[in-house]
């Protein structure tokens, strides 16, 4: 049994790219990313140039003197990478996650903004 459990810690992680969503909305863009079994403090959001790169862990489940049968809840790495544009104010980007979803709130950019042209009178 010890060397089932030492086989099962050296195996590398299965690398997954998340289930998204992106929607375009009149205050920005919103996207939804699936990485069930994520902790906050397990995940890393990295914003350079114009990429925004999410990645997370998920911790391993039980103890090691479980023995399980068939694992289809193990341990897994996501990552992803989204393009982000000069339309998005990347100051103001902002992340939450519930339930295993991830929300990120990309918000526009003054210039990408619409605006309303005022008409004068001649």
């Amino acid at each position: 049994m010890q060397n089932e459990v030492k086989a099962r810690e050296e195996k590398p992680l299965q690398k997954i790219r998340p289930a998204t969503d992106i929607l375009e909305r009149e205050d920005g863009y919103h996207v939804f990313m699936d990485i069930p079994g994520v902790r906050r403090e397990d995940l890393v959001l990295d914003l350079q140039d114009n990429e925004l790169a999410v990645s997370a862990k998920t911790a391993e489940i039980g103890s090691q003197e479980e023995r399980y049968a068939d694992v289809e809840f193990g341990p897994v790495e996501y990552s992803r990478v989204i393009s982000v544009s000069d339309l998005v104010d990347k100051e103001g980007i902002k992340a939450n996650l519930t339930n295993g979803v991830l929300s990120l709130h990309l918000p526009k950019a003054e210039k990408a903004l619409p605006k309303k042209i005022e008409i004068q009178a001649g």
